[in-house]
């Protein structure tokens, strides 16, 4: 029985994507922007005080994967989908003086903003929603009394953000 040695390559080239692949999920790393299952987010005094942070966890095996800095936060992403920012004084204080974050991802972040919103004062909380925190970014908060310290954030997929960099 003949193979062309072209399938030959292929099923090698194949297999070995699978390990490849295999093996970085099961560390925590999966090289693919999906499944993303959105992020908790927490905030640094000071952008050395994230830098430290950041250092530490990597100390103890927490590896980031990329920087996602805008105008308003520096950001380092870890391939958990824990983030560590540091906010201008400006967002900072636009989301209540927030110290975390639960972000999730969706479709459309507006309208599931104002959804949460709505489901948050059904049940007694006060809530609102605060847009264009981070312009050009895909991103929909809520305040709530429903949490101390602490907002929603909704985004899009990965897929769907700016471009960062390595971190």
């Amino acid at each position: 029985m003949f193979i062309p040695i072209w399938v030959i390559v292929l099923i090698v080239v194949v297999m070995g994507g699978w390990v490849f692949w295999s093996l970085a999920a099961v560390r925590g790393r999966n090289p693919l922007p999906f499944p993303d299952g959105g992020s908790r987010i927490f905030t640094a005094a000071s952008p050395e005080g994230k830098e430290a942070i950041v250092a530490l966890l990597d100390w103890h095996g927490l590896k980031a994967r990329f920087q996602a800095d805008s105008g308003g936060v520096l950001r380092s992403i870890f391939w958990d989908g824990t983030i560590i920012n540091h906010p201008t004084s400006e967002v900072h204080q636009r989301l209540g003086f927030a110290a975390a974050s639960i972000g999730l991802v969706v479709r459309n972040p507006d309208k599931a903003a104002q959804s949460a919103v709505a489901f948050l004062r059904e049940r007694g909380f006060q809530a609102e929603v605060v847009s264009n925190v981070e312009v050009g970014l895909p991103i929909a908060f809520v305040t709530t009394d429903a949490m101390v310290g602490t907002v929603l954030s909704f985004r899009k997929s990965m897929i769907h953000m700016p471009k960062p960099s390595p971190a």
